[in-house]
């Protein structure tokens, strides 16, 4: 594991430098990055853990907290979240449990967050390979639901907009994206034709998510020739046997 850490906040604030100073005290690189989706990217790759201060403004970039959170789902890597109890559950809005690796309550108690951050850094993970899949729906809530009902089997990134899913897929790799047929500003088919128009994603395999169950809607989306489509109306055993078919090769 890197001996080092990423420091994300609003602001390079007193606080916020202390805390990093108390850090390289401990031998422990860090570096710091505000809300900047670009700047964090260039600084990902040398880290494990990401440090997020909490503040209203890293609230209120909710782009910031949905590329975080696929970072760490896609990348293997964890989130230590620094704020309030209202903070900490506005963040897991947006943040999967399952990225979080331990919250610390303010006023910080130093010598306990230092104490579990070594332990952090001098311990091992062991990597896992899961397939990875990128869910992108408008619905937050189905998403969501989505991601938990896979969350054990697949690696599971979200994005909550089509130019968001084009954005995180230049610099990321998936093995199939369940795309949502129905967006606004950019729907789905839209979003299908950007990826096929691109060299390095017109390959990915891409099954539409539908709310419509009729056969003109059925049509119009098999007209397209996705890998496959989904009704949003499938139960969590359903959606299992779909995607076990089809990377087993049966569902193809």
């Amino acid at each position: 594991m890197k001996n080092k850490v990423l420091v994300v906040a609003g602001a390079d604030s007193f606080i916020v430098r202390g805390l990093q100073m108390k850090i390289q005290k401990e031998g422990i690189e860090t570096s710091f990055v505000g809300l900047d989706i670009g700047k964090i990217s260039s600084g990902e790759d040398s880290v494990n853990l990401i440090i997020v201060y909490m503040d209203d403004s890293v609230l209120e970039n909710t782009d910031i907290l949905v590329y975080l959170n696929n970072m760490c789902l896609q990348k293997d890597k964890l989130l230590c979240i620094i704020g309030s109890k209202a903070e900490y559950d506005a963040l897991l809005r947006y943040i999967d449990k399952d990225t979080v690796w331990m919250w610390f309550e303010r006023p910080l108690e130093m010598d306990k967050f230092l104490s579990k951050l070594r332990v952090f850094i001098d311990s091992s993970q062991v990597p896992t390979a899961k397939r990875n899949i990128l869910i992108v729906d408008d619905d937050l809530d189905y998403m969501h639901m989505i991601r938990e009902w896979l969350k054990d089997k697949y690696r599971v990134s979200m994005a909550n907009s089509g130019i968001q899913a084009i954005t995180w897929l230049a610099k990321n790799k998936v093995d199939l994206i369940l795309l949502d047929y129905e967006m606004p500003v950019t729907d789905g088919p839209q979003v299908l034709e950007m990826l096929r128009s691109e060299s390095d994603t017109k390959n990915i395999p891409v099954m539409f998510l539908t709310g419509k169950s009729d056969r003109g809607s059925i049509m119009k989306v098999l007209d397209l020739k996705p890998t496959g489509y989904l009704l949003k109306s499938i139960s969590r055993d359903e959606l299992h046997t779909k995607l076990g078919d089809y990377f087993s090769g049966t569902g193809k």
